[in-house]
């Protein structure tokens, strides 16, 4: 095959990077294990103890039950899932917010639940009255974002811990991208912190593993449980994942990731990223664009529509918010050399005559 992958270094939209070498290694060689058949493929069964073991250190989780997943979208629907089997009930409801990933929509499609959706308040966070008048003895789920896709922002945890407390239903946390880059902050979003039951946690985003190598995290094994299903033809009795056969090479990658960079590796990579997004903030505002204040490394700014696709035709890959700010994720491959020349490209396009220079920091 002659097709060569996407390059990076015009990617500004993507919640996925490039993996570390050591990751990119480790899929390459686990690529045809199943993880999803742990009696017969022990060695990468025992990695993906290794892999929820270390996820568990980064979301507050001493003893911490899970599995690699392909990515947010399964571990979301997961936890629908185990939210719906533990009510027992005919009808359920989940409650989250508007700013909630679309994978929500597509569980409850898929498992047949009434999903309530609440909207976020002043702050683009979830509206915490809003979700307590939403909520009521048939909420099976409530659900928190740390990490939200379009702005990057964090949910009131603790808070929405409390509120779902209150009728009996279980919190996920979606830190599918937040993840790997809340630990080095001072916000209040895992496991330690709030009643969280399950969470989402994706090494194939911030965390720098291949993809696909998503995470699904529980506090108890016993939610996990209500998930297993027999699997008579298998060496292993049940199962609990959704997809069933599952290539070892996320396994094997995030576990290799893992090892090489945490803590150290994620801290300084969260600090170049979240330097990067007020850099590339800043210089928008300069010109007078009207963004969002980057909490962590994603920026949102406000610009003509004609610009946006400009800079399309320009070669960048960017894309928009569900409110039409343009959005850039200032992942692990995106550099300020990245960022200027995608800068120099906004000047060029809106002053063709007289395009500013950019500075460098």
């Amino acid at each position: 095959m002659q097709a060569e992958p996407q390059a990076f270094d015009r990617v500004l939209s993507s919640m996925c990077t490039e993996p570390h070498p050591a990751a990119r290694e480790a899929a390459e060689r686990f690529l045809a294990t199943n993880p999803g058949d742990p009696a017969t493929y022990p060695t990468v069964a025992d990695l993906e103890k290794e892999a929820v073991s270390r996820l568990g250190d980064l979301v507050g989780l001493e003893e911490p039950t899970g599995y690699v997943a392909s990515g947010g979208t399964e571990a979301n629907i997961q936890a629908v899932r185990i939210a719906r089997d533990r009510t027992g009930r005919e009808s359920a409801n989940v409650v989250m917010p508007e700013s909630g990933h679309f994978s929500f929509q597509k569980a409850a499609d898929v498992l047949g639940i009434e999903l309530r959706i609440v909207p976020v308040d002043d702050e683009l966070r979830a509206d915490l009255e809003a979700v307590r008048e939403c909520v009521d003895e048939h909420t099976a789920l409530v659900v928190g974002v740390a990490g939200t896709t379009e702005y990057g922002r964090v949910d009131p945890i603790p808070e929405l811990g409390a509120i779902a407390r209150e009728v009996d239903a279980l919190l996920h946390v979606d830190a599918a991208w937040g993840g790997f880059v809340l630990p080095f902050t001072d916000r209040e979003w895992h496991f330690d912190h709030a009643p969280v039951d399950t969470m989402t946690v994706d090494p194939h985003k911030m965390g720098q593993a291949a993809v696909p190598a998503g995470g699904l995290l529980v506090r108890e094994e016993t939610l996990l449980d209500t998930l297993a299903i027999d699997t008579p033809y298998l060496e292993s009795t049940s199962q609990a994942t959704l997809t069933g056969t599952r290539s070892g090479a996320g396994v094997a990658s995030a576990v290799a990731a893992l090892r090489e960079l945490w803590p150290d590796g994620y801290r300084a990579q969260y600090v170049r990223s979240q330097r990067n997004a007020e850099w590339l903030a800043d210089a928008f505002a300069q010109r007078g664009y009207d963004v969002v204040d980057p909490e962590l490394p994603l920026v949102a700014v406000s610009i003509p529509e004609r610009l946006f696709y400009d800079l399309r035709e320009e070669g960048w890959r960017i894309s928009r918010t569900g409110s039409g700010e343009l959005r850039i994720v200032c992942m692990p491959h995106v550099t300020r050399a990245m960022l200027e020349s995608f800068v120099a490209d906004v000047d060029r396009l809106e002053n063709p005559a007289s395009a500013a220079v950019v500075g460098t920091d």
